[in-house]
């Protein structure tokens, strides 16, 4: 496969892409749980979670929502926000940052650079911005195979937390 994908554009989200991330994230449930990863987001598929449809609707209208596109389709979704979300034990920065509220690509289209492609956006508006921080946090188990993609990604990690029992990661990239 190619390492990254073809003609990517990124342009701002709205609400009428709740839809499609919703169907992202669905996939992403599904595509995870077919390789054994139940904990990281549980079975449900995200759009019959509770809340789960209210979020992605607020990630749309009060953050920064950014869908990659290839050839005209969405294949990728990233929400920017200003602080970690608040029902994380994760502490502010102390300083102005730009945080990584949810990434996701579609599933049909892994491996080809989405991700890479929506991360380095994600620093560029970071920059724009005037702002030199961006954090992410992630799920912290199955090895850790998602904090080191951050890693690969730019990132480096600062600490770990638990919310109940879900293992995460909080990671850093000055960008400034």
């Amino acid at each position: 496969m190619n390492d990254t994908a073809p003609d990517i554009r990124i342009r701002p989200g709205s609400p009428a892409d709740a839809p499609v991330i919703l169907e992202m994230l669905d996939s992403a449930v599904a595509w995870m749980n077919e390789r054994g990863n139940t904990e990281q987001w549980g079975t449900t598929p995200y759009s019959q979670r509770p809340g789960g449809v209210e979020r992605v609707e607020r990630y749309t209208t009060e953050n920064a929502p950014y869908i990659a596109e290839s050839d005209g389709m969405p294949v990728g979704a990233l929400v920017l926000d200003s602080g970690p979300s608040p029902q994380l034990p994760i502490a502010p920065a102390g300083e102005p940052e730009r945080y990584v509220r949810l990434l996701v690509s579609d599933r049909r289209y892994a491996g080809l650079g989405i991700g890479a492609a929506l991360l380095a956006h994600a620093a560029e508006e970071t920059r724009r911005a005037g702002v030199e921080l961006l954090r992410v946090d992630c799920w912290a188990g199955g090895g850790g195979a998602l904090v080191a993609y951050y890693e690969r990604n730019g990132f480096t990690p600062t600490h770990r937390f638990l919310s109940g029992s879900w293992p995460g990661q909080v990671l850093a990239q000055r960008v400034g």
